[in-house]
């Protein structure tokens, strides 16, 4: 199953103002006022979305966009080389994307290249628009002459065969459709659009290179994109995040997301965490071979915008940019074998058991100590296992770094101890039997299979450790599991019911795995 992205055809007629699916504007717009342009382009394309998701009236869109800029804080950061904006309506996110291009303030971009999903387009390839420009109410933004250079190199085409749904807030008469394309996968397409204002308003003299993606394969688009990266280019993706999923679920899984986002660990981000799946993708196979860090800049949803948190939007401003500094570069939480040596292993048993002591007797946590502790500097993931002559006590840890390693052992520990829902809370008497055990995990990568027999043959009993993920769910097993689940299919039937599915659903189409590797040390 390769990073291979695609976009369905069935959920276009619902995309709306406050996320690719949603609420039907009241009306279809008429034409929208636009600024006199300064130069004449024979093939324009027209903007589609004015008057539903920003003004369609150049002076109330000049406003609107100077006033979300001028509302929001966005500390400067050095050597940007990259955003991610959302693209709903601007009463939605506009705050949101105002943050990530509050950036541009100041700094000079002579060509950006935006990366949006495409919606209404079913299609195979990276669509480069072969128009002249592109027109919004504030005037005409030219094509830079890298978009033709781009696309000549496949997957990116400037000719592709579509099938196109016209979203439902268009009536079907020729005068209400844009002047360019109209069978073209940008036809309708707001992804890119609504980023340009924001970019009129922030940047002078600039072109664009508007890319819409279709079916593609991330790193093969990467890797075309590179030779075109230089410091007077930026690179805009285009994505909002969970959709319409209650609040607090939505904030969870955005936090997730965001997260992986800013580690660059493309394996952990799924389809329906961010609907510019594979532009994000594309970005941080990018960023992983320029060196490039990522900063979230701010993060909101809808149901923060609008009040509504009923089933909310996700959106987030992302900045990526060149640490300039290789040792900044090194990939820290990937390791071999044993890392830690025996009084580093004592050093973080000894935290864990103070830390299961103090949860029990009621007190606070230990602190972070010691001159080791430069050592756990870094964030790492990390579980706390608690056994009880020889049966299990309690299991906290998380999958992926959220914390310096020091620190994760300390509320893993603790959760342990009291928090986990599956036991009552270890009691005081009960300590001087209680064992403990502690496992370093490495970063978890995408296990590629195209049958679940392939899948089967390629997991390793005692040394992966296993995330299902299947939709919205998820769980994971720690290789020592394999000591008691030794058959592949039981441990998998076992992992699938863990996460609340069927034995089988390891075997239908849509599920995922990732392995990752722990080094694993116990009290003596």
């Amino acid at each position: 199953m390769r990073h291979v992205v695609g976009n369905f055809l069935a959920a276009a007629a619902l995309i709306g103002l406050f996320g690719c699916r949603g609420e039907q504007p009241p009306q279809t717009p008429s034409r929208p006022e636009t600024a006199a342009p300064a130069k004449t382009f024979e093939h324009v394309r027209g903007p589609a979305v004015a008057g539903l998701f920003y003004p369609r009236h150049q002076s109330d869109l000049s406003r609107n966009v100077d006033n979300l800029l001028a509302e929001v804080k966005s500390e400067p950061v050095k050597n940007l080389r990259a955003l991610i904006c959302p693209h709903a309506g601007y009463e939605f996110s506009g705050k949101i994307a105002a943050v990530s291009y509050k950036q541009l303030v100041g700094r000079n971009f002579a060509t950006v290249i935006l990366l949006g999903p495409s919606h209404y387009a079913a299609f195979t390839g990276a669509f480069v628009s072969p128009a002249d420009a592109y027109e919004t109410p504030l005037g005409m933004i030219p094509l830079s002459p890298k978009a033709a250079e781009i696309a000549q190199r496949a997957p990116f085409t400037s000719r592709v065969q579509c099938e196109v749904q016209r979203p439902s807030w268009w009536h079907q008469s020729p005068k209400d459709l844009p002047p360019f394309g109209e069978d073209a996968p940008d036809t309708w397409e707001h992804s890119i659009e609504v980023q340009l204002p924001f970019l009129q308003r922030t940047l002078k003299d600039f072109s664009i290179v508007p890319v819409v993606f279709g079916e593609v394969e991330p790193a093969q688009a990467a890797e075309k994109l590179l030779p075109f990266l230089d410091d007077q280019t930026l690179l805009v993706v285009s994505t909002d995040l969970s959709h319409y999923q209650p609040y607090e679920e939505a904030n969870s899984r955005d936090k997730r997301c965001v997260k992986a986002i800013c580690g660059l660990w493309a394996d952990w981000i799924a389809g329906e965490d961010a609907c510019g799946y594979g532009p994000v993708l594309a970005l941080l196979e990018i960023a992983r071979q320029k060196g490039w860090k990522a900063k979230l800049l701010d993060y909101r949803n809808s149901g923060d915008t609008s009040g509504n948190k009923s089933g909310v939007v996700g959106y987030a401003a992302i900045a990526f940019f060149d640490p300039q500094d290789t040792a900044v570069q090194a990939g820290r939480l990937h390791h071999n074998g044993n890392e830690f040596t025996a009084e580093e292993r004592r050093f973080l048993l000894k935290l864990a058991r103070k830390s299961v002591a103090a949860a029990v007797a009621g007190g606070k946590s230990p602190k972070e100590e010691g001159d080791v502790a430069e050592k756990f500097g870094a964030e790492r993931a990390c579980f706390v296992t608690l056994t009880k002559r020889g049966a299990l006590r309690g299991c906290i840890g998380s999958i992926l770094p959220e914390e310096p390693l020091q620190q994760a052992v300390i509320s893993r520990a603790k959760a342990a101890a009291i928090d986990d829902p599956r036991f009552p809370p270890v009691a005081a008497d009960e300590l001087k039997d209680v064992d403990i055990e502690v496992s370093v995990l490495t970063l978890p990568k995408r296990l590629e299979f195209a049958t679940p027999q392939e899948l089967l043959e390629k997991l390793r009993p005692g040394v992966d450790g296993v995330v299902l993920r299947v939709g919205t769910r998820q769980a994971t097993f720690l290789p020592q599991v394999w000591e008691q689940l030794p058959n592949k299919r039981t441990f998998l039937g076992e992992l699938c019911r863990k996460a609340g599915l069927p034995e089988s659903a390891w075997m239908k189409p849509g599920a995922s795995v990732l392995v990752y590797q722990v080094e694993a040390f116990k009290e003596e």
